[in-house]
């Protein structure tokens, strides 16, 4: 119980949260540029704004009542069920800021390539910071000053 406790206190939970989000995301924006001359393909996206509010909300409420982090599904993110209270799963949505092309597309290759490397980002910062608070748990464990 004591390492459990442990691990969903401070930062740790929003983190993983939020690498589990961007590493989802990677792949329907990596699947959307694969696509991306593919007649007819519409690209579909999960909003990071609509997953950030979702994690907001879910830190701003464990801030009132203690606890660990827990979230309430929105239209994108949903719980994929099971045991651990942090797997997501995504549901993307086609959005619609795009110019609609004569073959039914509405890419744009520059947006596409944009948020590739924008989540990539946010993907690599999640697991940077998770790995820093989880070498932090290790030496307190450890008992080793740093």
């Amino acid at each position: 119980m004591f390492l459990s406790d442990l691990l969903s206190a401070d930062a740790i939970p929003a983190l993983e949260m939020t690498a589990r989000f961007a590493a989802q995301r990677q792949g329907i924006l990596a699947h959307n540029i694969a696509n991306l001359e593919t007649p007819n393909f519409r690209p579909v996206d999960a909003s990071p704004a609509e997953f950030q509010r979702m994690l907001g909300r879910a830190i701003d409420d464990r801030r009132e009542r203690g606890g660990g982090l827990r979230w309430r599904d929105s239209r994108e993110v949903v719980h994929a069920g099971g045991r651990d209270p942090y797997e997501l799963r995504l549901s993307p949505r086609t959005p619609s800021g795009n110019v609609l092309f004569h073959d039914r597309n509405n890419r744009d290759e520059v947006r596409l390539m944009q948020d590739l490397v924008e989540n990539a980002g946010v993907f690599r910062i999640a697991t940077d910071l998770l790995r820093t608070r989880y070498q932090l748990v290790n030496n307190a464990l450890g008992e080793r000053v740093i």
